[in-house]
Parts: C-alpha cells; sequence; structure tokens
C-alpha cells in the first residue's frame, strides 16, 4: 500500500529581465556524487520528481526554472548549483546563474569567501562570478562561464516552411544552434513568435537524429538542447539580436551566459 510522504521547500522567486529563477532555499534532497555533474544524473534518477513538482503547474508554469544550492565539493568553491527548469536539469544556465546569485546574496544564503567574487559548482563545470553591490542590493552580476568551443559548422537541416537551413553548433554549457540570416532565414524580424516556437521543436528534433553532440571531457552533456535564431538588431549601438528557444519551453529572449567561439514553502506529496 502506497503511503503518502509530505514534503516541504522553502522556495524564494525573482526574475532576471523577466525571466523567472526560482531558488530552493531549504528542502533540497542529499546528493551523492564527487561533482555537481555526478550531483545532477543522481538526482535525475531518484529525484526528478522534485524538478516536476516546483517547475510546473500548480506551482509553476511553462516558464518556470530554478536551482537548488548544494555545499561545493572543492572547500576552495563557494556553493554548488543544480538548476532544474520544465525542460530538465540544464549543465549550465545563464539566467538561472544570474538570479540564483542575486538571491543567494541578498538573501545571505552563501557567505563569500571573497566580497564581490563567487566561484559557482555547476553541472558543466566551474563558473567565475564578479558582482556588485549596493547596500543590500546585487546591481550587476559578471559571469565568466565554461569554456566554450565550435562543436560543428556548416550543417544541413530540413526545417519545416523554411526548408534547408545552414547552421552552426556551439557549446557554451549546453549546445546551441545557431540560425544567421541566410536564403532561406531571412532573420528572426520576419516571423511571428508562433512560427519560430514551431520551427524550433521540430529543428531540435532533425538536428539531434541527424548528428551527434557530445561534450569531450563530460558524455552526460549531450545533444543539441537550445536553437538560437538571429536577426536584424533593433538598437543600431547593439551588435546582435537573437531569440532561443529550447526543449519544451517557449521561445525567449533572455540574458544568458555563452561564450560563443564564432518566499514560500511549497507542500508537495510523494507516494512512495
Amino acid at each position: 500500500m502506497a503511503v503518502n510522504q509530505v514534503n516541504t521547500f522553502k522556495c524564494i522567486d525573482a526574475h532576471t529581465c523577466g525571466n523567472p529563477v526560482r531558488v530552493v532555499a531549504e528542502g533540497g534532497p542529499p546528493l551523492i556524487g564527487k561533482n555537481m555533474s555526478e550531483k545532477r544524473q543522481h538526482f535525475l534518477r531518484e529525484y526528478d520528481w522534485i524538478r516536476k513538482g516546483l517547475m510546473f503547474e500548480p506551482r509553476g508554469h511553462d516558464m518556470m526554472s530554478g536551482s537548488i544550492l548544494y555545499p561545493p565539493s572543492d572547500p576552495a568553491n563557494d556553493v554548488g548549483v543544480l538548476f532544474i527548469e520544465t525542460s530538465g536539469c540544464l549543465p549550465m544556465c545563464g539566467h538561472g546563474t544570474i538570479g540564483t546569485v542575486t538571491i543567494a546574496i541578498e538573501e545571505g544564503l552563501v557567505k563569500p569567501k571573497t566580497p564581490g567574487v563567487l566561484h559557482l559548482e555547476v553541472p558543466a563545470g566551474l563558473v567565475r562570478i564578479e558582482y556588485k553591490q549596493e547596500g543590500t542590493k546585487v546591481k550587476s552580476v559578471k559571469i565568466r562561464n565554461v569554456k566554450a568551443y565550435l562543436a560543428a559548422e556548416n550543417l544541413s537541416v530540413d526545417c519545416p516552411d523554411l526548408g534547408e537551413l545552414t547552421l552552426d553548433v556551439s557549446y557554451g554549457g549546453n549546445f546551441y544552434a545557431i540560425v544567421d540570416v541566410q536564403k532561406n532565414f531571412p532573420g528572426l524580424e520576419h516571423f511571428t513568435a508562433d512560427q519560430l516556437i514551431s520551427w524550433s521543436r521540430t529543428l531540435r528534433n532533425n538536428i539531434n537524429a541527424k548528428y551527434t553532440f557530445v561534450h569531450p571531457d563530460n558524455p552526460t552533456i549531450n545533444g543539441c538542447s537550445h536553437i538560437l535564431w538571429t536577426g536584424k538588431v533593433i538598437d543600431p549601438t547593439s551588435t546582435a539580436r537573437n531569440a532561443v528557444s529550447m526543449a519544451i519551453r517557449p521561445l525567449i529572449a533572455r540574458p544568458v551566459a555563452r561564450a560563443l567561439p564564432r518566499d514560500w514553502p511549497n507542500g508537495m506529496q510523494k507516494e512512495n
């Protein structure tokens, strides 16, 4: 007979330029592993119900993302971070890092060894942070991401309505397929968000069916998860404009920590 167990998680909600960040301040499960990558695998095997309960409705929504804080594996670092989203547990999340750092500092969840600097252990590796604080408020967060590299270039993939597209795939904590302006894609400004969202789902499937992407040092990081559409800038002083679609989530225009080479308790019940 199933036994009902109530689990309570203290969460602090914030956002990064409108993109949600829910930090689990208390209640995260104990994880086994020498680093956050191994702990991510443990979480996915045994505790993915926590992610689903906190990210999906009724407690979340299709754009929800967040993080759970852990002690660092290396005492020289400040904190370990596990990213949780509706799409899964990303190896790295740019806006999630910005929001997590802001919440962690402002709420006193992390005591930095050096004021203004944090060393974060994430599943993708070590992320170095510089932040500026005025009083109790964090005013800016600067990210030095994990090492990036060009995984593949000039790949040919079919896309509904558009036809054949040529794209590059780059790694910067996740694998990104970059769709630059070309013959069959004049730029994101010519299409609706619904079109880009729909195409992204099929394009992602077609990319992963035709090509394989595996991080050379960490085979648990694999597959193209993000589609990055480019287009004409709105502000002439800007250097780039893009919209990113990832996994099952809608289209998002958000701050992402990419280095591309070219307060409430949530009561949840689990059945054991």
